[in-house]
């Protein structure tokens, strides 16, 4: 007797579906009903999860306490190095590059400083003195534009990208050996040049971090006179911060919205 064509076509498509079915069965993501001791369990896992986890931050704000932080100074050379893994150096002023762009950035500043404070100053404008860096840190800037000897402009992050916030404001390399500076303008009121006011400020970060390139780093310290509106700018003071000594403010902080977003 000749099979049967619709037979074996039947028993082809039975074969291929049950061989489907054990793939499927093999490959499934396996569930399994939620009882009570299950639910139980998964609740006592994250609860010594969570014990864990508060152990650990307790130990650590332990740690911290221990250490003292407020009350210690850190080296800013090992702060920055620690930070970015590029050292700083000290200033040299027998160093032929070092001593170049001090007496050029001395000779820009004594410009700047005139030009701002005079009447029809942009900085006249401005409400607050903190609005008053962006002006020095600019026209610094267009000072050294299309220099031959120097680069300027704003140092990028990790992720190269152009950021004005954050230290070092600025940035300049000498064309023809390479040498970088930071430098970082500062405005201070005259009779505060000795004041404990905290006025320098360095968060390390990751990919927001300015700081690419072993150089030397320098502050500049505008003085000015405190008349708000009127302001005259009759000194500057340029320093070497390789040798300067950190203090670090250890705090915990919650915003607004943390403090607020369950209130009755």
């Amino acid at each position: 007797m000749k099979p049967n064509p619709i037979g074996r076509v039947i028993g082809i498509l039975m074969l291929a579906g049950f061989v489907a079915f054990l793939i499927w069965n093999a490959t499934r993501e396996r569930t399994f009903p939620q009882t009570p001791r299950i639910k139980e369990g998964e609740k006592l896992s994250a609860i010594s999860a969570q014990r864990e986890a508060a152990e650990r931050d307790a130990r650590l704000v332990r740690q911290l306490i221990k250490e003292d932080l407020g009350n210690r100074r850190f080296h800013f050379s090992t702060v920055m190095e620690a930070s970015s893994g590029h050292k700083v150096l000290e200033l040299d002023k027998e160093n032929p590059v070092h001593k170049a762009f001090l007496e050029r950035l001395n000779k820009e500043l004594e410009s700047i400083a005139s030009k701002l404070s005079r009447d029809d100053s942009p900085v006249r404008q401005e409400r607050r003195i903190n609005e008053v860096s962006r002006h020095f840190e600019d026209a610094i800037l267009e000072a050294f534009k299309d220099d031959s000897e120097w680069k300027a402009g704003v140092p990028p992050t990790r992720e190269g990208k152009t950021q004005r916030s954050g230290y070092p404001d600025l940035m300049f390399v000498h064309r023809a050996s390479g040498a970088v500076f930071y430098l970082d303008p500062k405005l201070v009121e005259q009779k505060s040049w000795n004041s404990s006011f905290r006025s320098f400020y360095f968060e390390p970060k990751t990919k927001s971090l300015k700081i690419n390139d072993t150089a030397v780093h320098l502050l500049v310290g505008i003085g000015h006179d405190g008349q708000t509106g009127a302001w005259q700018f009759p000194e500057w003071k340029i320093m070497d911060l390789s040798g300067l000594q950190l203090r670090l403010k250890p705090e915990f902080q919650a915003s607004n919205a943390d403090l607020y977003q369950e209130a009755p």
